[in-house]
């Protein structure tokens, strides 16, 4: 019997993609459901649900400003106006179960359908639980998380480990043949290739550690995919400019390309970018954001260290050891063999399907 669900959350692609990832997995299940999306105006899931085909309703939300509290003057009243719109939204579309992927809007919207006795589920992609997911999963059906141990956040008769979702393309990044891959970025076969990435916003301890070397890659004869972000994109263009075997722009649209053309790949460690190179089985150095609530980016990538399935240079250090570490990797095939073999055995491929299974069972 066809179910109407309600997907709540954003504000980063990595609560974006793995939302639209279940919501796929859903309607591979049962083409009839029908799918409702609620995000914040203004963020990127406004943009990128529509473009996968899904409607949403926007809230208008805003989180908790850590760095000017004056900011936060009119967060009650925007807090008080989005719970009478997700009122409104969930009396009008009336769902069956409703599903929080983190993200400031997820809050208002499944604490209205706990008090309404409506089905919850939340999906806990990082090592160590947001807030506002500790707050909804004393209360939820269902809580689905990345990794064993999450009982300490969550009641552990609710807990469901499922990993992360990955996109479908991702997933299929190993069918890519390598030449094709590196022909998309206009680079050469048969030389090493590093992929750094840090995020649509990008990393500037990343890029500015990157950006000093520069010239070092070409004297090692070693290609670079860089994803600079938007953030000062002209000036990492610039700093690139005329230099052999590197490609740079702010956003690469097609990962799975990146993936394949790959033989090191430096990265922020996000629940989602962790996610993807266990599935892609890359050699990889992470950079995490040191920023992140409760410091979660070191918690994910220290999983992985402490496996040998990657290694890590704090954020701090990046300028200093970022680069020396991949090129020191990129001199031992033996490591780089090692960490591929230990972080494949973290891969799971089938994470949405897990999450669609759960939430259809329970309803």
């Amino acid at each position: 019997m066809a179910k109407r669900i309600i997907i709540a959350g954003g504000g980063t692609g990595g609560h974006i993609f793995p939302a639209i990832a279940i919501a796929n997995a859903l309607k591979q299940q049962d083409a009839a459901h029908q799918i409702l999306f609620v995000g914040a105006n203004g963020k990127m899931e406004m943009e990128k649900v529509p473009q996968a085909g899904y409607d949403i309703k926007g809230l208008d939300i805003a989180g908790f400003n850590r760095s000017s509290l004056i900011k936060n003057i009119g967060l009650p009243f925007k807090l008080a106006k989005s719970f009478f719109q997700v009122r409104s939204i969930i009396n009008d579309f009336k769902p069956d179960a409703v599903v929080g992927v983190g993200g400031y809007s997820s809050f208002p919207v499944l604490r209205y359908a706990q008090a309404k006795g409506i089905p919850t589920f939340i999906h806990e992609s990082n090592s160590f639980a947001g807030k506002s997911n500790i707050l909804l999963g004393k209360n939820v059906t269902k809580a689905f998380v990345a990794i064993d141990g999450m009982e300490k956040f969550f009641p552990a008769n609710r807990v469901v480990i499922t990993g992360n979702p990955v996109r479908p393309s991702i997933v299929k990044a190993e069918d890519v043949p390598k030449a094709e891959a590196l022909r998309f970025f206009g680079l050469s076969e048969g030389k090493l290739t590093v992929l750094a990435v840090g995020g649509s916003l990008g990393a500037r301890s990343i890029n500015e550690a990157l950006e000093e070397r520069l010239s070092d890659f070409v004297k090692k004869d070693m290609q670079l995919i860089w994803q600079t972000g938007k953030t000062e994109m002209d000036r990492w263009k610039k700093q690139a400019s005329g230099k052999a075997g590197i490609w740079v722009n702010d956003f690469i649209t097609q990962m799975e390309m990146a993936y394949a053309a790959a033989d090191i790949v430096v990265s922020r460690s996000g629940a989602m970018a962790v996610a993807e190179l266990c599935v892609v089985k890359k050699p990889s150095v992470f950079v995490p954001y040191p920023f992140a609530a409760e410091d979660h980016q070191t918690v994910n990538a220290k999983k992985l260290v402490d496996k040998n399935a990657a290694l890590m240079v704090k954020d701090s250090e990046a300028k200093e050891k970022m680069v020396d570490a991949i090129f020191a990797l990129a001199d031992n095939r033996t490591q780089q063999q090692q960490l591929k073999g230990n972080i494949e055995k973290l891969a799971i491929v089938d994470a949405d399907q897990r999450i669609a299974d759960e939430i259809l069972k329970s309803i």
